[in-house]
């Protein structure tokens, strides 16, 4: 048996009053992922841990059967190892946001998901301040590296506090040394970068300033077990986003780049159905990470969440079902980010496996059908579990 896993990251929501007390997956038309549902088994999975961030760190490493609790060392060195960038036992890795700072909030978490080109020189400028190493990624999102130092410091995701002054949350303790030296690091950003070409062009165009930079999410390299060893499976990861290709690269999983694969919105879904259909080819195990539903549900926007999830439906799952008919595939959230709150919340997510032996519970993919499903409430590392033996 072979098995692809689609994570439609942050798909879940509350219901809201606006679509009469429903949630986006419950009003998207989503005949494909529906079927899923239909023809298969559906439970609820707990993919965060009591106490623990609910990032998307965290929960896919869970939905991959890697307890948090014992393998999650932060972001930054799952971010590293997907770029490339070799950590020392005592390396510490922090995501770096470009962010867009206005009278002293964060006011966009991506700088307008500033494009990549322009990043590049932003990052090239902050180089000159030599406090560490930066390593340019995608759009907003880039990597710092602290060599030979392991700070015990407590950072917060800026897609947490948009709107907050960010006096409120800098680095802290506020006593640290370390956590001293790199809040003034990102105060002093916002005059650099403010005055920088890119910037001011932005501003001119009526976009977002990448003014500022943001480090959060600070962890030492960590040690995970490799697919192969823990269930003897080949696997291959399909994500645009640097995170989860780096939980792959750890975990030993064939990162396969898809063009025109961004993150966003924009992403292509096609192409990513096409090389899912080719990676399972020749490996036992593929799973494929769409990360749009989550930027909707950041910005709030519940009409782009709603479309986010359509287009996942119709122009990558359906496309897999078409052809992956002996398959055994797995559809699910790896956490909520509901248009309310604007971030990732610890809620448990509905998931669905279908395969051609199983007898289905006729149930549509959504919050409130997944409490009735067959398979009931399970946690974490028992999600892999069930795939492989049910």
């Amino acid at each position: 048996m072979k098995y692809i896993v689609i994570v439609g990251d942050g798909m879940a929501d509350y219901p809201l009053e606006k679509l009469g007390g429903k949630t986006p997956l419950e009003v998207a038309d989503k005949p494909n992922i529906d079927s899923i549902a239909f023809k298969g088994k559906m439970g609820i999975l707990k993919t965060v841990p009591d106490g623990m961030v609910p990032g998307s760190d965290v929960a896919n490493l869970s939905i991959l059967g890697y307890d948090p609790r014992k393998y999650y060392t932060g972001r930054g060195p799952l971010e590293a190892g997907s770029m490339g960038v070799k950590l020392g036992d005592e390396d510490t890795a922090f995501r770096c946001n470009l962010i867009t700072e206005k009278d002293g909030r964060v006011f966009d978490y991506s700088a307008g998901h500033i494009s990549t080109e322009e990043a590049i020189e932003l990052i090239e400028e902050m180089k000159k301040f030599k406090i560490g190493e930066f390593y340019t990624g995608v759009s907003y999102r880039h990597l710092f590296v602290m060599r030979n130092c392991n700070p015990k410091i407590q950072t917060t995701p800026p897609h947490d506090i948009v709107g907050k002054l960010i006096s409120d949350y800098l680095i802290k303790p506020r006593d640290s040394e370390i956590a001293q030296k790199l809040n003034q690091f990102m105060m002093a950003s916002k005059d650099a970068l403010s005055k920088h070409l890119v910037n001011i062009a932005r501003v001119k165009q009526g976009k977002n300033p990448a003014n500022m930079i943001w480090l959060w999410s600070n962890g030492k390299k960590p040690k995970l077990e490799k697919i192969k060893e823990k269930y003897g499976l080949s696997a291959a990861m399909i994500s645009a986003v640097p995170l989860i290709n780096g939980i792959g690269v750890y975990t030993g999983m064939k990162i396969v780049k898809v063009p025109g694969a961004t993150g966003y919105y924009d992403t292509n879904y096609e192409g990513k159905a096409e090389y899912a259909l080719n990676a399972i080819e020749s490996n036992d195990f593929v799973y494929v990470h769409v990360e749009a539903p989550d930027e909707a549900g950041h910005g709030g926007d519940l009409e782009m969440k709603i479309k986010a999830i359509e287009d996942l439906d119709k122009r990558l799952v359906g496309r897999i079902l078409d052809v992956a008919e002996e398959c055994k595939i797995a559809i699910l959230p790896d956490h909520p980010t509901p248009i309310k709150v604007r971030m990732h919340v610890s809620d448990p997510v509905p998931f669905a496996i279908y395969a051609p032996h199983l007898s289905g519970d006729k149930l549509r993919f959504d919050e409130s059908s997944a409490k009735m499903g067959s398979l009931g409430f399970i946690v974490g590392e028992e999600f892999m579990r069930l795939l492989l033996t049910i």
